[in-house]
């Protein structure tokens, strides 16, 4: 028996889940291809912890979407063993979210200090082997954080470093410090998000139940 009243009573679980993965998912890929932190990716010892959480944010954001997809068409099927599996998947992925969201900002110096660490060790290399690859990471990735070197004297890996004309010649932000300031302020756009997609998750998981049991409710009556 079709319950339109019931299925207009109540929103689609599924919808804000979707909505929520593409953010997660779309945090990821900007993490990954956005031109300040590319260059991180592209040495062959690139930094695990950094490496490790960017690809957990892609495959995390393509889950919530596909869990989010079931929650929809459970909700249009009126299939309170969808419903079930949705709120259950969707329970386990925000028990995962909480637990590497208390790890992240627990942890949040140790991933600054494994890519500056990657960058001191490139960046050492390349002054003593010229290998044209690690000149190439380093490229992307001070031109990326428009910084040069590590703070001393710019000496032999100078022609790493983006351009620079006149005054601004003068004045050259060293790379550690850049990448401490760079994921100061991307840090405080991922918590966004992450507070964001978990309150949502919540309510998904609130209207779920209660869709569930307005269908048995209707069937018992019926």
């Amino acid at each position: 028996m079709s319950l339109p009243a019931l299925s207009s009573g109540f929103p689609c679980p599924g919808v804000g889940v979707c909505l929520a993965g593409t953010g997660v998912l779309a945090i990821g890929l900007w993490l990954r291809f956005d031109p300040k932190t590319r260059g991180l990716f592209e040495g062959t010892e690139s930094p695990y912890v950094f490496f490790t959480g960017v690809y957990i944010l892609i495959i995390a954001g393509l889950l919530m979407m596909v869990v989010g997809f079931l929650g929809c068409c459970g909700a249009i099927q009126e299939s309170p063993c969808m419903l079930g599996l949705f709120f259950f998947f969707l329970l386990i992925i925000f028990a995962i979210e909480v637990a590497a969201g208390i790890w992240c900002f627990s942890n949040q110096s140790k991933v600054v200090d494994d890519i500056t660490q990657f960058y001191m060790e490139t960046y050492q290399n390349y002054q003593n082997t010229r290998q044209d690859t690690l000149r190439e990471t380093l490229r992307l990735i001070q031109t990326g954080l428009d910084c040069c070197g590590t703070g001393s004297v710019v000496d032999s890996a100078k022609d790493t470093c983006p351009p620079r004309d006149g005054l601004d010649s003068l004045i050259t932000k060293s790379c550690p410090d850049a990448i401490d300031e760079l994921f100061d302020s991307k840090l405080h756009i991922i918590g966004g998000v992450g507070i964001a997609t978990g309150v949502i998750m919540m309510f998904g998981m609130i209207f779920s139940m209660l869709l569930c049991c307005a269908i048995r409710k209707s069937r018992e009556i019926v």
